[in-house]
């Protein structure tokens, strides 16, 4: 008997290790294991300051701002999938594939606009970080916005690239309490798919401005260059990988997961700033609340009209997608600026085999906080940072086209022509956007 029952329990230790092991072994394979940075780059497109933008556009023209978005997401995937091609094929980063093609004085130019515009944006994202922080805990927002700011200053620094890489990928999640927000209040749908296709505004100048904003903070600069350099990132994390142009084999399986990720990731990305649009127009919109300074206010705004759940979902998802963009946004800025300069750079790479490279992320975070105590508000400034980058970003998908249409850049893999055109759209109805509201 006691034989027997020695090996009963050695049976189920036996059991309970291959469950465990099986339980582990998917939780390895989980499908946001194989994502890729398409997926995150979506998810960071709907940082802190995207959500004031989306969720001003609500409540100031309701349903009728809801068609940016469908339009959008071709013209978005578009340039992000030749954004990837680029750092995928020759293994460097985007502002290095400009530096050797471009003149100096544009890219510099470029670069420099780049980065100051993520300060403006690090300082919105951290400030409604904290401003909802203390609306949830009660804590002070000042404490609360230092302590988000180091926490993300910390992890880029001291933790490598390939173990923060899954911490941003968890993070997407978050981007879902958007839709949730749309089971807590009424949705009059059938209005909804009317206005999506066929939106009843008058084109002045006011709505013109909120549509750049919309685009500048949909089609943002600092994305094209973060998804390139996380392109070369995840390849040099693998020891045999290199670049396409030096290693083809790989090349359709690389160039067909390029697609997929980027479609899945700025389907993802357009999807929750529709909803976070519809929820502000089915909210704040129709309690004739119509200017939204701050993404804290549209979640503090939605408490009275929806109720304490909706404003904790919305809450939280400004939480955890501000952990997103914070990181996006500083590390944009800085392979930029040291591919430029030809530093030692990537996530990977320790602090002292990197310092210009961290320096620059260091300084961006710092600078961001400063701004905090400006007799400024950041988040005005965002609003027009936000236009800005609509404006700016133009002339930067005409060198990405340029970069993804050449040979000498890309070789025989190169942009297809859909692609092309579909990026050549964005610059046109970003241009004729920008024109229109500049010329008034």
């Amino acid at each position: 008997m006691v034989s027997g029952g020695r090996a009963y329990h050695a049976g189920l230790w036996q059991v309970a290790a291959m469950v465990k092991s099986s339980w582990l072994e998917r939780l390895r394979e989980n499908p946001l294991a194989r994502v890729g940075p398409g997926f995150i780059t979506g998810a960071a497109d709907d940082d802190p300051s995207g959500i004031a933008t989306y969720a001003q556009a609500g409540a100031q023209y309701g349903l009728n701002m809801l068609w940016t978005m469908p339009l959008s997401l071709p013209l978005m995937a578009a340039v992000q999938s030749m954004c990837a091609r680029i750092g995928r094929v020759t293994g460097r980063g985007l502002a290095a594939n400009m530096a050797a093609v471009f003149p100096p004085l544009l890219v510099g130019s470029a670069v420099l606009l780049l980065v100051l515009a993520n300060i403006l944006n690090i300082a919105a994202d951290v400030a409604a970080m904290g401003e909802t922080a203390e609306l949830v805990t009660g804590i002070n927002r000042h404490a609360m916005t230092v302590a988000f700011a180091a926490a993300t200053l910390l992890a880029q620094v001291f933790v490598p690239y390939h173990r923060y890489v899954y911490f941003l990928k968890w993070l997407t999640v978050s981007l879902l309490a958007y839709a949730a927000v749309l089971f807590t209040v009424h949705v009059p749908w059938r209005e909804v798919a009317l206005r999506t296709v066929w939106p009843d505004f008058r084109f002045d100048g006011s709505a013109v401005t909120v549509i750049v904003a919309v685009f500048g903070t949909t089609i943002s600069p600092y994305l094209f260059f973060w998804q390139a350099s996380q392109e070369v990132e995840d390849m040099d994390a693998e020891p045999r990988a290199a670049s396409l142009l030096r290693e083809p084999a790989p090349a359709g399986r690389e160039l067909r997961r390029i697609r997929w990720d980027t479609w899945i990731g700025m389907f993802y990305s357009n999807a929750t700033a529709y909803f976070i649009m519809l929820a502000a127009a089915v909210t704040l919109h129709a309690a004739g609340i119509t200017r939204i300074d701050t993404a804290a206010q549209a979640a503090s705004a939605l408490r009275p009209l929806a109720g304490d759940f909706a404003f904790l979902l919305f809450a939280l998802g400004i939480l955890g997608v501000g952990l997103i963009g914070v990181p996006v946004l500083a590390a944009s800025g800085a392979y930029a600026i040291a591919e430029v300069m030809h530093w030692q750079w990537g996530l990977e790479r320790r602090a002292t085999d990197a310092r210009g490279f961290y320096g620059v992320i260091v300084v961006s975070v710092l600078a961001a906080l400063v701004i905090q105590d400006l007799p400024i508000s950041p988040m005005r400034a965002l609003f027009w940072s936000a236009v800005i980058n609509g404006v700016v970003a133009v002339p930067l998908i005409i060198m990405v086209l340029v970069l993804a249409s050449r040979h000498a850049v890309l070789g025989p893999y190169r942009a297809s022509r859909t692609i092309l055109v579909l990026g050549a759209a964005a610059a046109c109805v970003m241009g004729a956007a920008a024109v229109r509201m500049l010329s008034g």
